[in-house]
């Protein structure tokens, strides 16, 4: 079972990866909002036939007991990852694919924080050195010679590195409430990823309405419904490899996805910094292992 987890969310990974290099070549002249509303709707109708076809049996949509404690969680759930999308995507858009990649794939490393100061965690000195890693990664990302402190000067007033690592915190956020989710009300996963895209959506919606130019979303919507195909089967892998393997394995894989995005990002598109942007990268997954391993 665990060797099924790792090849699944390697393959979650590396469709993750081709997906936010696709999105900066074809589709970053579109506005974030629009793009966001846009796939999501079309990812939520792809997902929809994915949860048709695997959810478990005998499993209800709504467990009955759920109680208002469980909708709470599960709105601001899917209210983090609404913002946490929309923070990325438009990170994306400003900023190169190999340098915000690392940034934004650090959300397991904002995970710990969470967990010691919501619910007293105590964390193991493996993890500790995880989230060392993950601090090295982000000031690697951001060198380009000066001074000892200039890379969080630049990590801190750049504004894709500010979206990047708020959209990071915010999917650290939407992971805590996914275990939640999945560990207290009986929602199966696939109940889960269909709210999630759900709630993008209606989130993204009214912001992606003032601004889109339908002539021009109209050449780009087949692109996109088929990108968001391959959106909602790299979710359901993940979903997959999470349900048959440990954590501490998967979530270092499918966050290869970042390594994946740097190397096409500086290969395809030639992107500046390959090296140090590479470096950032590995020492992102690095220090997510680390995480998950402690």
């Amino acid at each position: 079972m665990t060797q099924a987890g790792v090849l699944t969310g390697l393959a979650a990974a590396v469709i993750f990866g081709v997906y936010l290099f696709v999105y900066k070549r074809s589709f970053d002249a579109l506005p974030s909002t629009v793009y966001v509303a846009t796939v999501e709707v079309a990812g939520l109708a792809w997902y929809g036939l994915i949860a048709a076809v695997t959810w478990p049996t005998g499993r209800p949509v709504v467990p009955p007991d759920i109680g208002l404690g469980g909708w709470a969680v599960l709105a601001g759930t899917c209210g983090a990852i609404a913002a946490a999308n929309l923070l990325s995507i438009q990170a994306f858009k400003l900023g190169d694919v190999s340098y915000v990649a690392p940034l934004n794939k650090l959300a397991p490393a904002f995970v710990l924080p969470i967990e010691v100061a919501l619910l007293a965690a105590r964390p193991a000195g493996l993890q500790v050195l995880g989230l060392v890693l993950a601090v090295v990664a982000i000031y690697v990302a951001n060198y380009d010679g000066g001074g000892l402190l200039v890379p969080f000067q630049r990590a801190a007033s750049y504004r894709p590195a500010q979206l990047a690592l708020l959209g990071a915190v915010l999917f650290a956020l939407s992971d805590v409430g996914v275990r939640a989710l999945l560990s207290g009300t009986g929602l199966t996963p696939q109940a889960v990823a269909l709210a999630s895209f759900a709630g993008v959506a209606i989130a993204a919606l009214p912001l992606a309405a003032a601004r889109v130019n339908w002539d021009r979303l109209r050449s780009a919507l087949p692109g996109i419904v088929a990108l968001a195909g391959a959106f909602a089967v790299a979710v359901h892998l993940k979903t997959i490899s999470f349900a048959v393997a440990p954590a501490s394995i998967v979530s270092p894989i499918v966050n290869m996805q970042a390594v994946v995005a740097v190397l096409l990002g500086g290969i395809l598109l030639r992107e500046p910094g390959l090296p140090r942007r590479l470096g950032a990268a590995v020492l992102a997954v690095s220090g997510v292992a680390l995480i998950a391993i402690g």
